[in-house]
């Protein structure tokens, strides 16, 4: 074996996750390269949160298989964690690694192949601890660290725990390390991944906000950015602690997956609608132009018209900035695939047409509100395709600079924004 080539699906775990096997495999003397019909191993980090994403993975080690018969083909994430064996009746299909197993993922191979064994995926649902993982470089201006796995709700909807496990939490000291680390590589900025962030600590009797607050006070990182957070785990405390901190990037995601609270108790989520449209509406008064993602599911199971004109009304008057949406996906094994009350396909994808539409508008609000403003810019490593630097807001916003000078690769920038066009947002260095 001379080289591997690499698909990731997904979440930004995932991304993670590949970056650590890539260096793995790096470290053990093999060569990532672009093209799957030149390679000797073909490595798939999948995703299961829908049929689609199932789909895709199979399709993808299907054809890899068929333009290179010769290639070994290796299925790891969270698809082979729920389908495990099952997987190897796929003729395309050569190992299927686990998601806990895919950080050590060159060592796992070499001894599979050893002892002739296809499948490697314990039961992740006994894992108790953080499987530490250390990203040693990056080719990204933006360093990420994976600082928990895991979940402990049931939502009716969600096949994740069943492939990531309980909610484990890496621990508080080793995050400082990597951050510092990241510090003296030169980042920076670091952005906290895992499959609920909000969870970090209660296993090891602690919370995200005291994570939060260490970082503040041990860490050389000039910006910091959270990922997905279900809304209860943001605390009145917790905002006013990010409200006066330096470091904090104002870019929240919200994972909040309907705007009707029938919809919401149907899926076993313990909020109401009322509640997080006043968050949303505390966050935007409480930091200047906060970037508001969201996550919305339509045609959950036994979802009316009805039920989906109370979303959609909920979403126009909301303050959220961008709306990530997709149609419900049944998944075997949950409480929601097992429901009678289904939803028409065409119904479901229409729906989601329609919030789809309402996210458009809302971004572009979003970013007409930034223009003539002065934000700090993180120049990014490439260039467009003009030479024009680019880079991101602290409030998530991909910015064209007026300037081609390599020299500010990495750097802060204040960058005063202009217009907005052709999708795209431009500035001039201040």
């Amino acid at each position: 074996m001379r080289n591997f080539y690499i698909h990731t699906m997904g979440c930004k775990s995932n991304q993670f996750e590949s970056s650590v096997i890539i260096e793995n495999f790096e470290k053990n003397g093999l060569q990532q390269i672009k093209t799957v019909e030149d390679a000797d191993i073909y490595i798939l980090n999948s995703c299961t949160v829908t049929h689609k994403s199932d789909n895709e993975a199979l399709y993808l080690l299907r054809n890899a298989k068929h333009k290179n018969p010769d290639i070994i083909t290796v299925l790891t994430g969270c698809l082979a964690q729920v389908e495990k064996e099952e997987l190897l009746k796929n003729d395309f299909i050569d190992y299927v690694i686990g998601n806990d197993e895919k950080l050590k993922l060159y060592e796992i191979l070499h001894s599979a192949q050893m002892e002739g064994a296809k499948c490697k995926a314990a039961d992740i649902m006994e894992l108790n601890e953080f499987h530490k993982a250390v990203l040693v470089d990056t080719s990204k201006t933006r360093a990420s660290l994976k600082i928990q796995d895991g979940c402990d709700n049931r939502c009716s909807y969600c096949i994740i725990p069943f492939a990531r496990g309980k909610s484990r939490s890496a621990d508080i000291d080793f995050i400082i390390e990597q951050i510092n680390n990241f510090s003296k590589k030169g980042f920076k900025e670091v952005v906290f991944t895992g499959i609920h962030i909000g969870l970090w600590g209660r296993d090891i009797g602690m919370t995200l906000l005291d994570l939060l607050k260490e970082v503040e006070n041990r860490t050389a990182i000039e910006r910091y950015r959270l990922g997905s957070l279900n809304p209860l785990e943001i605390s009145d405390e917790m905002l006013e602690f990010l409200q006066k901190s330096e470091k904090f990037c104002p870019h929240f995601h919200l994972s909040l997956q309907s705007a009707c609270n029938k919809t919401l108790k149907s899926m076993n989520r313990f909020y109401k609608v009322e509640f997080y449209l006043e968050q949303i509406d505390r966050i935007n008064s409480m930091f200047e132009l906060p970037f508001l993602g969201s996550d919305i599911i339509t045609g959950f199971a036994g979802e009316t018209d009805e039920d989906f004109e109370i979303t959609r009304q909920n979403l126009e008057k909301s303050g959220l900035s961008q709306i990530h949406t997709f149609p419900y996906s049944k998944r075997s094994g949950t409480v929601g695939a097992a429901a009678d009350n289904q939803v028409d396909d065409k119904v479901k994808e229409k729906r989601a047409d329609i919030v789809k539409s309402i996210s458009h508008c809302k971004h572009e609000e979003f970013i007409n509100k930034n223009l003539g403003k002065i934000h700090e810019v993180l120049i990014e490593k490439c260039p467009d395709k003009k030479g024009f630097m680019k880079g991101v807001t602290r409030n998530y916003l991909t910015v064209i600079t007026d300037s081609k000078e390599i020299n500010i690769t990495n750097t802060i920038q204040k960058v005063k924004l202009t217009k907005y066009e052709n999708g795209k947002i431009y500035g001039d260095l201040v």
